[in-house]
């Protein structure tokens, strides 16, 4: 008898739910419902009889999609999902670090450093060393040691190539046997340590691909090196990885993710036959029809081609605004508009490649008193009161946690200086004891001692109090004794920051309901992992997570990378402009004006319904005027799915910009005459886009002098900024 949850599916993806034990790869298109197919898969390997649901281990790479993949699964089969392995590569590594923390060379009750966390100890670690910081930046000493991790290398593995790389490595090395005396991990060394962990422990490893026959993983275009040795350990000789992923949609390169691994998995695991799923569920045509054409410029891809068995729909609305200003203003023209026809702001979103082009954008929507939200900002365990007091619940669950204590000692003020940290550092470091140790000790004088006595009394008070009481309980009691709450009651705005106070006893009280409702990692017995540490745990991973606000239908604002997996009934684009999108950064970096054409893929495969693709002329972007060409990819969309919305309104040169001397990037030129020294009756304007027989579409950005001396400089696409001879230079206007 064929599954009911089987119904529905279409010929591809009813191949690779029901493929036999084998690896596969699954070429999930933008909306062709990989989520669905991963997840039936799951339910279809359970029902068949060909796994129990604790011989499954299943990656994703948000704990939302975990959560989903969960709740799906529930819905086809009534099976207790308690105790499976679904969950982030992070989520899956500490859960196995935990069972094995001996084997791991870990503390029992080791904590994560989120990277704020992983940051202060850089910053202190360097302190101790007497580390320049100008010179060695703390903030690129950390993105050093985590590209290393995510290479697999230990300090000892990284050759230096200059003298800078080598004091890198060194401090890298300090970095580790600090983390190792204090007990703690970052992210990185999660994923590293349960690779070394696999790799050197052949019983362990031999364990786990005896469990684990079947291995899926979402978004798999998204792994690093490490994620895929990790997968190939895991899976041994003989299991089956099911990886689906979309190497079109590869847009986080400069974050160490490889689509390289979609061909290496073909290669390692022997795959004959790449499932290709390229129905598309969410867009109408125009819209995929745009998408194929865009991305098939792109040639380093597996390929495929998105189809809905929809209308065409609508073409796609072209608007070329003036400056930034006329940009935002008819965003919030033709939203104030698709609200009034019923569609809900919750439902639009305007993408934009750079942080920096949202500022003119919210000042418009403000103006117009038009709700709006900035997804992806500060997050729920990343505000300040909320890490104070989780320090104070670190400190209090492990003494050893020097970070912790430092964050916390004199927060809220409690008269310990700089001047009497620096010393019991020095304490610390000279018997090679823990600050806490250092801090019991408290061979100091007067005031700075007796304070440090009171601290130390204080963490040793709660610690005592607090054993036994539920979680909640717990929190509640730290959060009213350490001092927070009478802190924030003295700030002028320190309501909203005793709300989320609140707001974190609540949330120990959701995880303590969830947690009832999970088992243990595997071979750790429920007392090996209290409720204090595991949440901590949690609260570490779920820092990187975007918490959904509650409240009011809102515009929805993001980066296109930040729109990644999301849709909407209608997409704004902005900022379309050759160095803005495609970044100019791109310009000069291996494989990046491809990743910039996948980014834009992603943008347009976002939108269900309406999609808009804005370009301004000009654009104040970090204190400068740009004028701009329009970017590439308008000429790799086809002119037939493209409507034009508006007729640019050419002002006087003298009359489009208050600046018309400097050049296209900002740079003032020197001796370029000034707006008042240009003829009113010139035939070219400011902003102007023109063609030219020999170095192609430009954009005209300064003018000067008149007649027969007259010249415009031009930033043309291909070839920079030129200055030509009007009588000679033969432009053609767009």
């Amino acid at each position: 008898m064929t599954p009911s949850f089987l119904s529905g599916l279409n010929d591809e993806q009813l191949e690779a739910v029901t493929l036999p034990q084998q690896s596969a790869l699954i070429l999930a298109g933008a909306g062709s419902g990989k989520t669905r197919v991963l997840t039936t898969r799951m339910a279809w390997l359970i029902q068949t009889g060909q796994v129990s649901p604790m011989s499954l281990l299943a990656v994703t790479f948000t704990n939302k999609a975990a959560k989903e993949m969960l709740t799906r699964l529930s819905a086809m089969l009534p099976i207790n999902t308690r105790g499976m392995w679904v969950g982030t590569f992070h989520g899956l590594c500490n859960r196995m670090l935990r069972a094995h923390y001996r084997e791991a060379g870990l503390p029992q009750l080791f904590q994560i450093l989120d990277t704020q966390d992983q940051l202060a100890l850089v910053k202190r670690l360097m302190k101790a060393l007497h580390v320049d910081e100008e010179r060695y930046p703390p903030r690129q000493a950390q993105w050093f040691i985590a590209a290393q991790k995510e290479e697999g290398k230990r300090a000892d593995r990284v050759e230096p190539y200059d003298d800078f790389s080598r004091r890198m490595v060194e401090f890298y090395a300090e970095y580790d046997r600090q983390c190792q005396r204090e007990g703690v991990v970052d992210f990185a060394e999660l994923l590293l340590r349960s690779y070394e962990l696999l790799a050197r422990n052949e019983a362990l490893r031999e364990h786990y691909a005896g469990r684990f026959h079947h291995i899926l993983v979402d978004e798999f275009q998204d792994t690093n090196r490490l994620q895929y040795r990790w997968l190939q350990l895991l899976a041994g000789q003989h299991n089956a990885i099911f990886a689906v992923g979309d190497d079109d949609q590869s847009i986080y390169g400069w974050r160490g993710a490889s689509s390289a691994n979609m061909q290496d998995l073909q290669r390692d695991f022997r795959i004959e036959k790449v499932i290709k799923l390229e129905q598309n569920y969410r867009s109408q045509g125009n819209i995929l029809d745009a998408a194929n054409a865009l991305i098939g410029h792109n040639r380093r891809r597996l390929g495929k081609n998105l189809w809905t068995a929809e209308s065409k729909g609508e073409p796609l609305r072209v608007f070329e605004a003036v400056t930034d200003f006329e940009e935002a203003a008819y965003v919030v023209d033709e939203v104030r508009s698709l609200r009034a026809s019923g569609t809900p702001l919750s439902d639009i979103a305007v993408l934009y490649r750079s942080n920096a082009q949202s500022r003119v954008i919210e000042h418009a929507l403000f103006t117009a008193g038009m709700p709006y939200r900035v997804y992806g900002g500060l997050r729920f365990f990343e505000r300040q009161e909320i890490k104070h007091a989780l320090a104070y619940l670190r400190l209090v669950a492990n003494q050893e946690d020097d970070g912790a204590l430092l964050r916390i000692i004199n927060f809220p003020t409690r008269g310990i200086g700089n001047r009497s940290l620096e010393q019991l550092q020095g304490m610390a470091r000279e018997a090679g004891m823990s600050l806490w140790a250092a801090a019991c000790a408290n061979t100091l004088s007067g005031k700075a001692a007796s304070s440090i006595a009171a601290f130390v009394k204080l963490i040793e008070t709660m610690r005592i109090a607090t054993a036994g009481l539920p979680l909640p309980e717990v929190i509640e009691h730290v959060i009213e004794h350490s001092g927070l709450k009478g802190h924030y009651r003295n700030e002028k705005e320190g309501a909203d920051r005793i709300e989320n106070l609140d707001e974190l006893i609540n949330a120990a009280a959701v995880f303590v309901d969830e947690r009832a409702t999970r088992l243990p990692a595997e071979g750790a017995p429920p007392e090996e992992m209290d409720e204090l540490t595991a949440f901590l745990a949690h609260a570490a991973l779920e820092a990187g997570e975007h918490q959904a606000v509650a409240g009011a239908d809102a515009l929805q604002l993001m980066t296109v990378h930040s729109a990644k997996g999301l849709e909407f009934h209608a997409v704004f684009i902005t900022g379309l402009e050759e160095g803005l999108f495609p970044h100019e950064n791109s310009m000069t970096e291996a494989d990046g004006v491809e990743e910039e054409r996948r980014l834009m893929y992603v943008a347009l495969t976002r939108a269900r319904r309406r999609l808009y693709l804005i370009l301004a002329q000009s654009r104040m972007l970090h204190g400068q005027t740009r004028y701009n060409v329009p970017s590439r990819f308008f000429q790799e969309l086809p002119e037939a799915l493209l409507t034009r919305v508006n007729h640019v309104r050419q002002a006087p040169i003298h009359a489009r910009h208050p600046s018309p001397a400097y050049g296209a990037r900002g740079a003032a030129r020197p001796g370029a005459a000034s707006p008042s020294a240009v003829p009113r009756d010139f035939p070219w304007r400011i902003g102007q886009a023109v063609t030219h027989v020999k170095f192609g579409a430009g954009v005209i950005v300064s003018a000067e002098g008149g007649g027969a001396d007259a010249r415009v400089q031009v930033n043309f696409r291909d070839s920079g900024l030129k200055w030509l001879m009007l009588e000679y230079a033969k432009l053609i206007a767009v």
